[in-house]
């Protein structure tokens, strides 16, 4: 499977592509930043990313995307950005018909390094030990998309399997529900 992970931002919008193999195995394919400039209109800074993304998701064809998911930011300006950002990037893979996954940051971190709590160093040199990288990639933005593709691999599995075990449960109980029905309209 190939996943094409997005650390989204409107200054620095990190990419990364990985394909997965059986197990637990990765290999990168593609990583980079893609940058606006700070003082243009937020709405050419939006096209730009746009643009950007629809390059990366044309040439190297991802199967999925998987997205940081930011939930707590203390600097709303910065948060609304990271939301614009995601927004981008999902639209162009809607545009696709390709799924997209978010994760969270603590997600990210312990899939990588094992720690909810790792800094940023810590999945950096994760990333490129994982990847058997020569160099690590920078700027952060970059190894934390590559981060996030690597997350999105090993986590889909098990929620596929916990989404098919919901789905089961969900219709014995339905069935369960049913014979129950059925068993109190025999009984009057």
């Amino acid at each position: 499977m190939r996943v094409f992970g997005v650390d989204p931002g409107l200054t620095r919008c990190g990419f990364g592509v990985v394909d997965g193999g059986p197990g637990r195995v990765v290999r990168a394919v593609a990583v980079d930043v893609l940058r606006t400039p700070v003082d243009a209109p937020l709405s050419v800074r939006l096209h730009e990313l746009y643009v950007g993304v629809c390059e990366w998701l044309d040439r190297y064809e991802p199967q999925v995307v998987a997205i940081e998911r930011v939930f707590a930011q203390h600097n709303v300006r910065t948060a609304m950005g990271v939301a614009q950002a995601s927004g981008v990037v999902a639209l162009a893979a809607a545009q696709r018909d390709l799924p997209v996954e978010f994760h969270t940051p603590s997600e990210v971190k312990a899939a990588v390094t094992g720690s909810g709590r790792a800094d940023k160093a810590q999945v950096t040199a994760m990333v490129t030990k994982l990847l058997g990288l020569k160099v690590a990639p920078k700027p952060a933005d970059a190894a934390d998309a590559l981060a996030l593709a690597i997350c999105h691999h090993w986590r889909a599995p098990m929620r596929s399997r916990l989404e098919e075990a919901q789905a089961r449960a969900a219709e014995l109980a339905r069935v369960h529900r049913a014979k129950l029905a059925e068993a109190a309209k025999r009984a009057h």
